[in-house]
């Protein structure tokens, strides 16, 4: 598999968002079909050079997102991720904890807007989490606590999927444009988003 590369169709109708399907599989086809998760090398699931993973320990699915709608269209995808050992990295709002409720929860620091010494704490933050967990692969919606757990997982050699969210038709989003260079996999909800990600995959409105 390359890494630079989404594989897998470039296009899926509207029609088939995930959460508008009742095929609790309709998820695990739209991101499976970008990034072939099952052909994914042993070699490439999280790192083997670090002490602190077990080769037994549990690949883990690393969601990452801020609070709020980036944090509700991650949600939307819990047909595909239900069924895999989960971590979630996001800012911890009442809402959001509750959201999260019974999940394994890591909070990062917020605000990220301009903010260049939450940014750091992030990066901090991901080292860590990353060299603590056997990550599968990296799926996030954005925004700014995004940047430093894309980069650093392709760094290690993870797999990296974003989603862009769908409320940005017609310009990219900053955190789009600084991860795209670290990603595996683009996804866009809209065909008119192509237009700033032409190897970008459409999988459909999330929310």
């Amino acid at each position: 598999m390359e890494l630079g590369r989404p594989a897998g169709p470039n296009h899926l109708a509207r029609g088939q968002a995930i959460n508008r399907s009742r095929d609790t599989t309709a998820g695990k086809r739209v991101i499976c079909s970008c990034v072939a998760w099952t052909e994914i090398p042993s070699g490439l699931v999280g790192s083997r050079v670090d002490r602190k993973i077990e080769a037994d320990d549990p690949p883990v699915l690393l969601l990452v997102g801020s609070s709020g709608g980036h944090l509700a269209q991650l949600l939307a995808l819990r047909p595909w991720y239900e069924s895999r050992r989960r971590c979630w990295v996001t800012f911890d709002t009442p809402e959001a904890v509750s959201l999260l409720a019974g999940e394994d929860l890591v909070p990062a620091h917020h605000p990220t807007t301009r903010n260049v010494p939450n940014l750091l704490r992030n990066a901090v933050l991901a080292w860590r989490v990353l060299r603590e967990r056997r990550v599968e692969a990296v799926v996030t919606t954005g925004a700014g606590v995004a940047v430093p757990f894309v980069v650093l997982a392709r760094l290690r050699r993870i797999p990296t999927v974003y989603i862009e969210v769908y409320d940005r038709i017609d310009t990219p989003t900053l955190t789009a444009r600084l991860c795209r260079p670290f990603l595996s996999a683009m996804l866009v909800q809209w065909d008119e988003q192509r237009r700033q990600y032409p190897e970008a995959t459409v999988v459909g409105t999330l929310l």
